[in-house]
């Protein structure tokens, strides 16, 4: 009678755990952290998706290879997953004492849930992946949540740039963003053209998506800032850098 919801929370778990480790993976290749959970839940459930996203997957040979993997693993795993859970529904409505497998089903859900958003668990399969990564691939792989202290208040974020932002129609120069603390490494153009490592002369436009690095809380207010306002917010905030700095 509770033999089938171990068996269901089993898979469940492996599952969780698959779809971690390839999220981890695509991370550790440069890919965003939500991109990669993406990528690596719709790899696991087959629903696809969109041409842009898999050409970044399939030019990149790691990520290709990890993709495959996850694939796989699904085809077999989601099958099995929902076989067990009818299983576990059937067998859980003829049990006379029906409410301890529920109970049972509840708090496995429960401990999963809570081990699939745990920062610590991340932390360290993070480092275990790291190196497993370092040594079965020949390809030099980096940690970019560490290396760009992603954990410690910073992210790199993606703004799209509406008409009468206080950025739009500015070039980098006059934005003066690196005074703020925040540096633009960078803009995908509306039609679709990308400048990596902008020049202090490329202007920003509405429509175009800004990529850039910084303190949270400096992204988020810059995404919101707007109008002849956004003067005194900009120098505001190179004034609250200067004083963190001094």
């Amino acid at each position: 009678m509770i033999f089938p919801i171990i068996s269901f929370l089993a898979v469940l778990s492996i599952s969780l755990i698959v779809t971690r480790l390839a999220a981890m993976a695509l991370t550790l290749t440069g890919m965003s952290r939500e991109s990669a959970r993406f990528q690596a839940r719709s790899a696991l459930t087959g629903v696809g998706f969109t041409t842009s996203e898999s050409e970044i997957i399939v030019n990149h040979p790691v990520r290709r290879q990890i993709i495959m993997v996850i694939m796989l693993i699904g085809n077999i795993g989601i099958p099995t997953m929902i076989a067990t859970l009818a299983v576990s529904m059937i067998t859980t409505a003829q049990a006379e004492h029906w409410w301890n497998p529920v109970l049972l089903m509840v708090v496995g859900l429960g401990a999963l849930i809570y081990a699939a958003r745990s920062q610590w668990i991340e932390k360290h399969l993070n480092k275990i992946l790291a190196k497993i990564l370092k040594r079965w691939t020949d390809l030099e792989v980096r940690d970019y949540i560490s290396l760009l202290q992603l954990q410690n208040g910073y992210a790199v974020n993606e703004m799209v740039i509406q008409q009468g932002d206080w950025i739009d129609g500015k070039s980098l120069e006059e934005a003066a963003l690196p005074h703020e603390g925040i540096l633009v490494l960078g803009i995908q153009r509306e039609d679709g053209k990308y400048v990596g490592a902008p020049r202090a002369t490329d202007v920003i436009r509405h429509g175009d998506i800004l990529v850039a690095y910084g303190r949270v809380d400096r992204l988020e207010e810059l995404d919101q800032r707007t109008g002849p306002i956004g003067d005194a917010a900009h120098c505001e905030a190179v004034k609250e850098l200067a004083r963190e700095e001094s």
